[in-house]
């Protein structure tokens, strides 16, 4: 039973999952990649078939304090599949914090990474997003800027719908 499970999934994965060509291309969707755990509107426009631009808005607010990250997201596509697209990316934003003292900070991140888009197939207008790599940052309470790895699922990473 598993062989035919095995078997039946490796020829309809194909079909299933695959990416998409995206030039001239707005996406527009989430992310929750700032350090401060805001999530953001995000952006991103495929400008060649190699390079993308993107950008990213979050923001938070209330009668105490507002607390916001924004930012500017570089994709450049190292490989690509009919419908999958594998990419280096590097995001710069700045953003606002709480420190210990419930004190509004500000702070910025770098984060370089490697990841890829996938688009299942008769639904190419949806990208969802997976990124590995590293981030340095100062949004933290203890107000030190540290270094960290990253792995952001598809959940964290981001989700466009291309218009």
């Amino acid at each position: 039973m598993k062989q035919k499970f095995l078997i039946l999934m490796l020829v309809l994965m194909p079909s299933i999952v695959f990416g998409a060509d995206l030039r001239g291309r707005m996406g527009v969707g989430m992310t929750n990649q700032l350090a401060n755990g805001i999530p953001a509107i995000s952006l991103k426009v495929q400008q060649s078939k190699t390079f993308a631009l993107g950008g990213l808005l979050g923001f938070q607010s209330d009668q105490d304090q507002t607390l916001y990250g924004a930012g500017i997201k570089l994709y450049r596509i190292i490989f690509d599949e009919p419908q999958l697209n594998f990419y280096l990316a590097g995001l710069f934003a700045t953003e606002t914090y709480l420190d210990d003292e419930d004190k509004v900070e500000s702070g910025f991140q770098i984060d370089g990474t490697m990841g890829t888009e996938f688009h299942f197939s008769g639904l190419e207008s949806l990208g969802f997003s997976v990124e590995f790599g590293v981030s340095a940052r100062k949004a933290d309470p203890d107000g030190g800027t540290s270094l960290e790895t990253l792995g952001d699922s598809f959940l964290k990473a981001a989700v466009h719908f291309y218009l």
